[in-house]
């Protein structure tokens, strides 16, 4: 029996809308590469995926940015979903809590050192060296790669994490819709994922 037998109820204005194709369908596309998956993953799965990472880190800004972290990580990794050990929307989940964790135990760790180097003095010199060192060539490789993005890409992302904005303020700031600027933010990630994944 064909679609077009199939008879309409009453009132009923035409054909329904075609399903919306499956979480581990649109990921399987992401695998290789389909950045209009990963869209529909993105609008689908960001929303929950932010809810979670912000009932752990309870910081509005930090959240946005932690899971934009996630949604980048699904980007590179998507190829990694076994459906075989869970849904999609679990693995992402999964995704997301470790992020905020990992997040809550870095800043904790960072609170710790700082203590104890106030408790010591100064602390030691070659650690401060090293660090320095590490964190000046980090943030050389991802301003190398910001400078690959379009302008308005550049300005959302930078606004972003540098200047701590949350979604609707960088809106406000660029006298943007909200919706473009999330997909401004999207897509300049997914440029900054290829950029620094060349170099990982």
């Amino acid at each position: 029996m064909n679609d077009d037998a199939v008879p309409r109820l009453a009132g009923d204005a035409g054909p329904e809308a075609p399903p919306r194709e499956g979480l581990s369908d649109l990921l399987r596309r992401v695998a290789r590469g389909d950045e209009r998956a990963f869209e529909q993953v993105y609008d689908r799965m960001s929303p929950s995926v932010y809810g979670l990472v912000r009932r752990i880190l309870r910081d509005p800004a930090q959240s946005e940015e932690v899971a934009q972290e996630v949604m980048v990580e699904v980007w590179r990794w998507a190829c990694r979903y076994d459906e075989h050990r869970g849904s999609p929307q679990a693995w992402m989940m999964t995704l997301a809590h470790r992020r905020a964790v990992d997040r809550v135990r870095t800043e904790q760790a960072a609170t710790e050192r700082e203590a104890r180097a106030a408790a010591v003095g100064d602390g030691s010199p070659y650690d401060e060296v090293e660090e320095e060192a590490t964190g000046r060539l980090e943030h050389e490789r991802v301003r190398r790669c910001l400078e690959t993005l379009t302008e308005l890409q550049s300005q959302s992302v930078r606004l972003a994490y540098y200047g701590g904005y949350t979604y609707r303020e960088v809106a406000k700031l660029l006298s943007s819709p909200l919706g473009t600027v999330k997909t401004r933010m999207r897509d300049g990630l997914i440029r900054l994922r290829d950029c620094l994944g060349v170099e990982w």
